[in-house]
């Protein structure tokens, strides 16, 4: 007989025993050794059946439960077959269940044919060797990739125009002007009107059929977010509104810089071309011994350089080059290309493009007054080269325009202001 027909038995009688004495009086004692039998019939764990006679008085018996820790889930007969099965077959000698097992690995198969990787073509990112000395604060290496990383980061293309079919190049070049001239009369920094700049040709990047009236909100909105960036004391919001002469609101302000951070994805740090431009006459100037933070190159050669890329940015082809060989091209138009490649480690297959491009705007540079330092007050004079200037840079445009069919054809360097431009070995003169 199953334990299952024994129990039911049990309960059976039991019941039949309350059914012919419904009225009597009963007490724990009564059913005490029929429910002793049951609980060594039945197993540990299921309910226990007591009957309370209804007659007999009240007593204050405390019965502690075992309090389970997780609600019993009924499993299914065959689940709990096997688990009984595999318990039984656990050795009575002390082993555990938990025992670990060693999982077994595939062994690597190393690949000895490599034609089926004839189709990719693989190339060296680190092209470049840092030209940085070392660095007591930080790794030179580090410091040069993650300069190169934000080149490849942040993106400029002069294709921008393509999907503004309102807009021509000869507006940008009047908004970047009038920029220049606001951050003088505000005292800012050439890092922050360069900063604006980007700002400004990344965010047309990301839109589509913007009217021109809407240029000059955005150009000033731009140079309001790169001053809060760059400057210690940027100029006030009303300040950026009053320059505008009323048409740009400081709501209308404060309501574009969250479209434009929105648009930039907050990436608001590149490297810009002034900031390449410092580093390069950081390191053609850097003595040893010497501290790289501080500057050690010539003010007055550096402002002559600035103001070549001044113009040079106001040109919408400009885009076409990254910032840091638009200013390895600039200084290879004031030094000789072996300290450009000292400085930059770009060969002259990297920058002559934008060398050959920038020409037209030199000769303008040269033809102009010379660049001359100038006095700002509450600017120390140690860094009153960093303050942006500005100059007549339309008319510098228009006169670098007429000169560039005249400059394309050129092969070989021309003296430009007593500067030399080198050329390619291949494009050299059979006479030199």
């Amino acid at each position: 007989m199953s334990m299952r027909n024994i129990q039911f038995i049990g309960i059976f009688f039991l019941l039949k025993n309350l059914e012919k004495k419904p009225n009597c009086k009963r007490d724990c004692g009564t059913l005490k050794p029929s429910i002793d039998r049951m609980a060594n019939v039945r197993r540990s764990g299921r309910i226990t059946l007591q009957a309370r006679d209804e007659n007999a008085p009240e007593q204050n018996v405390k019965i502690t439960r075992k309090r389970k820790s997780e609600p019993s889930k009924k499993m299914p007969p065959a689940v709990t077959k096997q688990s009984y099965e595999i318990q039984k077959r656990w050795s009575e000698e002390g082993a555990s269940p938990c025992v670990l097992v060693e999982t077994p690995h595939k062994e690597l198969v190393m690949t000895r044919d490599l034609s089926g990787f004839k189709q990719f073509r693989f190339k060296n990112i680190f092209i470049k060797t840092s030209p940085l000395p070392c660095l007591s604060w930080a790794s030179s290496d580090d410091v040069w990739i993650k300069m190169l990383n934000k080149e490849l980061k942040y993106v400029h293309d002069k294709g921008f125009l393509q999907q503004h079919p309102k807009l021509k190049s000869k507006m940008r070049a009047i908004l970047l002007d009038w920029l220049l001239e606001v951050s003088e009369v505000y005292t800012l920094h050439r890092e922050t009107a360069y900063l604006a700049q980007d700002f400004f040709d990344r965010f047309m990047l990301t839109q589509d059929d913007m009217e021109k009236d809407r240029l000059q909100l955005i150009g000033i909105t731009a140079l309001f977010i790169a001053s809060k960036i760059e400057e210690i004391y940027p100029p006030k919001l009303h300040e950026f509104a009053y320059v505008t002469d009323g048409a740009c609101e400081e709501e209308a302000i404060l309501e574009m810089e969250l479209v434009m951070l929105k648009a930039l994805n907050w990436n608001l740090c590149p490297e810009t071309v002034i900031t390449w431009l410092k580093l390069y006459a950081q390191v053609e100037s850097l003595k040893d011994g010497v501290n790289f933070l501080v500057p050690q190159f010539s003010q007055d050669t550096y402002i002559q350089i600035t103001q070549l890329l001044d113009l040079a940015m106001l040109d919408i082809n400009s885009l076409d080059y990254q910032y840091g060989i638009l200013a390895a091209a600039a200084f290879c138009h004031f030094f000789s290309f072996d300290v450009v490649l000292k400085v930059s480690g770009l060969t002259w297959d990297n920058i002559a493009p934008c060398v050959r491009w920038m020409t037209p705007f030199m000769c303008t540079v040269s033809a102009c007054p010379r660049a001359e330092l100038k006095d700002f007050k509450k600017v120390t004079s140690d860094d009153r080269h960093n303050i942006q200037t500005h100059v007549d840079y339309l008319s510098m445009l228009s006169d670098a325009h007429q000169r560039q069919p005249d400059s394309q054809d050129r092969l070989s360097p021309a003296a430009i202001g007593g500067i030399l431009t080198p050329p390619k070995s291949t494009e050299k003169p059979a006479n030199h």
